[in-house]
């Protein structure tokens, strides 16, 4: 019963985030003029749908996500209201609108997570744990600066640069007594997890800060803005090999995490969304073929030359690109699939 009740919650999650990412570019297609054609709700054969204006809005039979589909969106079209005919900045707007709605939802959701908390976390040390190897070289109420070189504004930070560390040695920038120090080879105690990969035991705690209005606005600003950081260093740390394939997750994994996610609390839970639906939002707008990405850089090159790319090369990059991510898809799906079943028996 916990098993097929954690299936329904990640269904309905993957399907509200791509439904709320559709919506985005349903709603930006509108407001800039663009005839749209049909918007869906899931995939699939039809169940109901109604012609209003221009648009037919069905629903679907497969509850995961849906789509839009505007004029002239892939094909050369006469219709002056068509995707194809609209100025470079509209189209640049309607294709960013997307992953921009999937970031905006993790704003809301991270704000509602500052709110429910009794306090915000700072990036000033207030106590080690006991045994703790970094207090060789840290002090108390050092407030950290940077981390491998990386700045740190939110706790979110010092765990994410922490744990990208693997040797267990950590060169850090602190505030000491109002000064700026250099600390080089900070110790730091690692351990082994289940993938083989090897992490540091983050071996001390930092202040809370007060809750105003102010610190809780900046909070849920920040957060979203270190989730963002943290996709994009892990997408170099993937393509620069300190981050093997292997590790991804793909919708399997992601769906297991957020059906667990679901037993473990409304904070826990809305964490893990707000995490996803940033990760969906930024991930779409990488410069790769196939992704929102992808078209905003043939938009871009549309915006230089004046005119648009072929649509037949275009397509064909988009093509290739989808077949790559398609396999890709396939890949983690099955690291996926054999660590569920590892967990399992």
């Amino acid at each position: 019963m916990q098993l097929f009740f954690q299936i329904i919650v990640a269904i309905f999650v993957f399907g509200l985030i791509i439904l709320i990412h559709e919506a985005g570019h349903f709603f930006a297609a509108k407001r800039m003029g663009i005839r749209v054609n049909e918007f869906a709700i899931g995939m699939g054969p039809v169940l109901f749908k109604k012609q209003k204006g221009d648009t037919q809005y069905a629903v679907r039979l497969l509850p995961i996500g849906g789509f839009v589909s505007m004029e002239g969106e892939d094909e050369e079209s006469y219709d002056e209201n068509a995707f194809c005919n609209k100025k470079v900045w509209q189209k640049i707007v309607v294709v960013a609108a997307g992953a921009i709605m999937n970031i905006l939802l993790g704003f809301l959701l991270l704000l509602i997570l500052v709110n429910m908390s009794t306090s915000i976390a700072s990036t000033q040390i207030s106590r080690f744990n006991d045994g703790a190897t970094s207090s060789q070289v840290l002090q108390l109420d050092d407030k950290i600066i940077k981390i491998n070189g990386s700045r740190i504004f939110i706790d979110n930070d010092i765990i994410f640069a922490l744990l990208r560390d693997q040797d267990g040695l950590v060169d850090m920038e602190v505030e000491r007594d109002g000064e700026r120090i250099q600390l080089e080879n900070v110790p730091f105690q690692t351990e082994e997890y289940s993938d083989g990969t090897k992490g540091i035991v983050i071996d001390f705690k930092v202040y809370p800060i007060e809750k105003t209005v102010g610190s809780v606005l900046k909070q849920a600003l920040l957060w979203p803005i270190s989730i963002i950081r943290q996709v994009l260093v892990s997408f170099v740390d993937l393509v620069t090999g300190n981050f093997q394939l292997n590790q991804l997750s793909g919708p399997v994994g992601v769906g297991t995490a957020i059906g667990q996610s679901a037993t473990m609390g409304l904070r826990t839970f809305l964490l893990m969304v707000a995490f996803i639906t940033v990760n969906i939002g930024v991930f779409n707008l990488l410069p790769l073929p196939a992704l929102d990405g992808g078209r905003l850089v043939f938009l871009i090159i549309e915006g230089i030359r004046g005119k648009p790319v072929n649509p037949k090369y275009e397509g064909i990059i988009h093509a290739a690109g989808l077949f790559l991510l398609l396999g890709v898809v396939v890949f983690v799906t099955f690291h996926d699939i054999q660590r569920l079943f590892t967990g399992l028996f």
